[in-house]
C-alpha cells in the first residue's frame, strides 16, 4: 500500500487535527510550542485538502476510502467509510480555510488567557469533528463527529467563564444541541433498522421510492437534527448566545463552520439519501425555512446593542440565503447557494475577527459605549468596512456576486415554474440585503465613527498577527468578488454538478460501474453588467417601499415624538456652541423600529432567553416536521 497516495489525504487531513489536539495536551506547556503545534496541524490539513482540488474538483473523481481495508461484503457496507466528492471537498475547504485563519488570529488574541493549551485542544477537536462530518460516507460516523464538534463548541463557548453569560450560553447550547444530536441518532437508528446499512451511498440507493412511516419519521428527525446545527429558525437564539460569549476565533468557527455542517447535512439528506427535491412540498420547506431565517434574523440584528450578538443574528440571516437557494432545486440555485456559503464563511469571519479586535483593545462590545475608534484603530476599521460592504452586497465585493446569482436563480425559478411565491422570495432576499446594509451603517457609526469616548483615548491598533488574519479574509472578500466566473467554474459548479450526479456517488462507494458524468451548466446573467445593477437598484427601492407600507408608516407629531423618545432627539445649543450628543447603537434606526414596534414587541416577548422555551421550540419544530413528513413524503 502506498501511504503517500492522494487517496489517503482525506483521512490524513482529519487525523492531523486530532493528533494535534493530543500533542498540545502532551507538549503544550510552552506558549510557542502549543501555538506552533496548532498552526502546523491546521496548515497540514489545509494543504492536504487543497492537493485534492485538481482530481476531485476539476477532474470529477470521487474518493471512497474504507477504514481498515474493509468495504462491501454480501451486498452491505462493512466498516466506516470516507467518501469525497466535489460537494464534500467544497465544504471541507471552507472548514480548513476558516480554521487556519482562526488559528492564526488566536496566537495573539488568546495569549493573555489562562489554560490556553486546553483552548487549542478543544479548538482542534472542533475542527476535526466538522471536517470528519463533511468527509464521512457513513451516517453513524457523521453522528459521532456531530457529538465531538458539539461538546467541543459547548466547552469553548464557556471557555471564558468569567464573562457574563458565558456559562448560561454554554448550557443553552448543550441542551438544545443535545436535542439535535439525539434527533440525528434516532433518525440514524431508524434508517439502519429498515435498511441494515449506514453507508450514505447504500442508503441513497435503497431509500428513494421505498418509504414507509418509519423512514418518513427518520427524515423528520434528521432534518431537525441538522437544522439545529445550522441554527436555522427556530434555533437561531442559540447562535446569538454562543457567539456573544465565545472568544472571537470560536465565533468564526461557529458562524463559518458549524452552520455549514448543518447545511451540508440537509443537502445530503434531501438530494442524496431521500432524493425528494422533485417534490414541491420539500422545495417549499427549504425555501420557507430559509426565507424566515433571512428576514427574522436580520430584523433581530437591528434591535441588538451588542456588536457580537448583532453579527450572530446576521450570520443566521445569511445562512437563510444559502438554504433558500439550495431549496430552489436548480443548478444555478445550488451553485449560487454554495457560492454564498463560501462568501459567508469569509466575510462573517472577517467581521467577527474585527469585533474581537475591538473587544481585545477596549474591553467591550456594547455599541452604546463605543465610538470614534477609526481614529485609534484605522487598519481594523478599513478591514471591517470591507467585511461590512461584502455582507451588505455592495460591489465589487463577494457578497454582491453571490447575492446577485441568488436573486437571478429565484427569479428564473419563478418564470419557469409560474409560481409567484418564488418572486416573493426574491423580494424577501432584497429586503433582507437592504436591512443588512442599514444594520452595518449602524455598527459603523456606533463603533468606528463619531466622537471617541475619553476612556478610549489611549486605545491602540490591534496586534499585527490579528490584523494579518483579518487581512487574509479581506483579501478573499475582494478576490472572490472580482473573479466570480473563476469561483463558479473551479468550486461551486463542480459541487453543484456532484449534487446532480448521485449515481456516481453511489457507484464509487459500491465499486460498481461508474455512470458517465451528467454535465450541468448554470446559465447566469453577468454580475458586472451595469444595466443589471440599475435593475437591482430599482427593485431594491421598490422593496424598501414595500417594507415601509407593510410597517404602516405613521407620522408622529414633534411633541409626541419627543415624549416617546424620552427627549433624546432634541437638539441642544448653548449660545453659539453646540453640545455634542452621539447617537447610540440602539437609537440610529429608532424611527424604523417605532413603525415596526408591534413586530419588535412580539419578537422581544418571544425571545425570552429561557432554555426551557428553547427546548419547547425544538420539540414544536420536531412535531411539525413529523406531521409534514408523514403527509408529503
Amino acid at each position: 500500500m502506498n501511504w503517500l497516495s492522494y487517496q489517503h489525504f482525506p483521512i490524513y487531513a482529519i487525523m492531523v487535527l486530532f493528533l494535534g489536539a493530543f500533542l498540545v495536551v502532551l507538549l503544550g506547556k510552552n506558549r510557542v510550542v502549543r501555538a506552533a503545534l496548532a498552526l502546523l496541524s491546521v496548515s497540514a490539513s489545509l494543504a492536504l485538502l487543497v492537493a485534492l482540488v485538481p482530481r476531485v474538483m476539476l477532474g470529477g473523481e470521487i474518493i471512497a476510502y474504507w477504514m481498515g481495508g474493509r468495504g462491501m461484503s454480501g451486498g452491505y457496507a462493512m466498516g466506516i467509510a470516507l467518501e469525497v466528492d466535489a460537494l464534500s471537498l467544497f465544504f471541507a475547504l471552507l472548514v480548513a480555510v476558516a480554521v487556519f485563519v482562526a488559528c492564526l488570529y488566536s496566537i495573539q488574541y488568546m495569549e493573555h488567557d489562562d489554560n490556553v493549551s486546553q483552548y487549542y485542544t478543544l479548538f482542534l477537536l472542533l475542527a476535526g469533528g466538522v471536517l470528519g462530518l463533511v468527509l464521512s460516507g457513513d451516517l453513524f460516523n457523521m453522528f459521532v463527529m456531530v457529538e465531538i464538534l458539539t461538546f467541543a463548541a459547548v466547552a469553548l463557548t464557556a471557555f471564558r467563564n468569567t464573562v457574563t453569560g458565558a456559562l448560561e450560553a454554554a448550557f443553552k447550547y448543550l441542551v438544545v444541541g443535545s436535542i439535535g444530536s439525539v434527533c440525528i441518532l434516532a433518525g440514524t437508528i431508524m434508517l439502519y433498522a429498515q435498511t441494515h446499512t449506514l453507508s450514505l451511498a447504500q442508503l441513497s440507493l435503497l431509500l428513494p421510492g421505498n418509504l414507509n412511516n418509519a423512514t418518513k419519521l427518520a427524515f423528520a428527525l434528521l432534518f431537525v437534527g441538522f437544522g439545529t446545527k445550522a441554527f436555522l429558525v427556530p434555533f437561531h437564539p442559540l447562535a446569538a448566545d454562543a457567539h456573544g460569549a465565545a472568544p472571537a476565533p470560536i465565533s468564526v468557527l461557529i458562524s463559518g463552520v458549524l452552520t455549514k455542517s448543518g447545511i451540508y447535512g440537509i443537502i445530503r439528506l434531501v438530494y442524496f439519501l431521500f432524493q425528494n427535491m422533485d417534490l414541491g412540498a420539500i422545495r417549499f420547506l427549504l425555501v420557507v425555512v430559509g426565507s424566515l431565517s433571512m428576514f427574522v434574523c436580520v430584523t433581530m440584528a437591528l434591535a441588538q446593542h451588542d456588536f457580537k450578538r448583532l453579527l450572530a443574528f446576521h450570520s443566521i440571516s445569511q445562512i437563510g440565503y444559502v438554504l433558500t437557494a439550495v431549496g430552489l432545486a436548480t443548478t444555478l440555485g445550488v451553485s449560487s447557494g454554495l457560492y454564498h456559503a463560501m462568501n459567508h464563511t469569509i466575510f462573517k469571519g472577517l467581521l467577527f475577527l474585527a469585533a474581537g479586535a475591538v473587544l481585545h483593545e477596549t474591553g467591550t462590545t456594547d455599541l452604546n459605549q463605543l465610538g470614534g475608534l477609526a481614529k485609534r484603530m484605522p487598519r481594523t476599521t478599513a478591514l471591517f468596512l470591507i467585511g461590512a460592504a461584502s455582507i451588505s452586497g455592495i460591489p465589487p465585493f463577494n457578497g454582491f456576486a453571490s447575492k446577485w446569482l441568488i436573486y437571478q436563480a429565484a427569479y428564473q425559478k419563478a418564470v419557469e415554474s409560474g409560481h409567484i411565491g418564488y418572486l416573493l422570495v426574491t423580494i424577501v432576499a432584497l429586503v433582507t440585503s437592504t436591512l443588512t446594509l442599514a444594520s452595518f451603517i449602524k455598527v459603523s457609526q456606533s463603533v468606528f465613527f463619531g466622537r471617541l469616548p475619553e476612556r478610549f483615548e489611549k486605545v491602540k491598533e490591534a496586534p499585527f498577527g490579528m490584523r494579518l488574519a483579518m487581512g487574509v479574509f479581506a483579501l478573499l472578500c475582494v478576490a472572490t468578488g472580482l473573479l466570480p466566473q473563476a469561483v463558479v467554474k473551479t468550486l461551486t459548479l463542480p459541487a453543484a454538478q456532484a449534487v446532480e450526479n448521485v449515481g456516481r456517488y453511489i457507484a464509487a462507494a459500491l465499486g460498481t460501474e461508474m455512470p458517465a458524468i451528467r454535465t450541468v451548466t448554470a446559465v447566469e446573467i453577468g454580475v458586472w453588467n451595469p444595466i443589471n445593477w440599475l435593475l437591482l437598484l430599482g427593485v431594491s427601492l421598490l422593496s424598501v417601499t414595500l417594507v415601509a407600507l407593510l410597517g404602516k408608516y405613521d407620522r408622529v407629531s414633534e411633541n409626541e415624538g419627543a415624549v416617546r423618545a424620552g427627549g433624546k432627539y432634541d437638539l441642544f445649543f448653548g449660545g453659539e456652541k453646540s453640545v455634542h450628543s452621539q447617537v447610540g447603537g440602539g437609537d440610529l434606526f429608532w424611527g424604523f423600529k417605532h413603525n415596526w414596534r408591534h413586530y419588535f414587541s412580539f419578537m422581544h416577548d418571544l425571545h425570552s432567553g429561557v432554555v426551557n422555551d428553547y427546548a419547547l421550540w425544538a420539540a414544536l419544530a420536531l412535531a411539525l416536521a413529523i406531521v409534514f413528513s408523514q403527509i408529503v413524503l
